[in-house]
């Protein structure tokens, strides 16, 4: 049970966009190069969240891609089951026929629900967080890294300043 990188990358992909659409429609390749995914992954992605109504695409000069709908209103679940990203913690795959005895004949392993459980719980929990809540937690770590850097320039002695040592007094 992991997510793959296809899953990881569309909700990258969907994070980089609704903080960068309010300047209009925002290209794959922008996305491409600022994330370091490829263009034609991305493409493939997009395609599937443009299917399943996550994304509007807009073509010509300017074009590119804009939200279908408002980003509190998509939530990472609804990511990544656009792009048949796979949840599923069962070695059966829900399919109850993960222990075969020796007669053949499949049934359900004795961890089956714990799994069928855990399965549950991940769908729960990304269903809870909405594409908002990932671009607002962006957006403020972007506010405390520029403040951080500012700090750093403040503490920063000016160019050519001559720095005396302690010891030498």
């Amino acid at each position: 049970m992991r997510l793959t990188t296809k899953g990881r990358f569309a909700v990258t992909a969907m994070i980089d966009l609704a903080l960068r659409q309010q300047s209009g429609p925002v290209t794959l390749a922008a996305i491409s190069q600022r994330q370091n995914i490829s263009l034609s992954y991305l493409e493939q992605l997009f395609g599937k969240l443009r299917r399943h109504e996550l994304v509007d695409s807009v073509r010509g000069p300017g074009g590119g891609y804009t939200l279908a709908r408002l980003a509190r209103n998509i939530t990472v679940a609804d990511i990544i089951f656009a792009v048949d990203e796979p949840l599923d913690a069962t070695s059966c795959g829900g399919k109850e026929d993960c222990n075969v005895g020796r007669s053949g004949q499949s049934s359900k392993c004795m961890t089956h629900e714990l799994w069928t459980t855990l399965n549950r719980k991940m769908v729960e929990y990304l269903d809870s967080v909405s594409l908002q809540d990932l671009v607002d937690k962006q957006r403020m770590r972007l506010v405390e890294e520029a403040s951080e850097a500012q700090a750093a320039l403040r503490m920063k002695p000016p160019a050519g300043a001559k720095i005396t040592s302690a010891l030498s007094a």
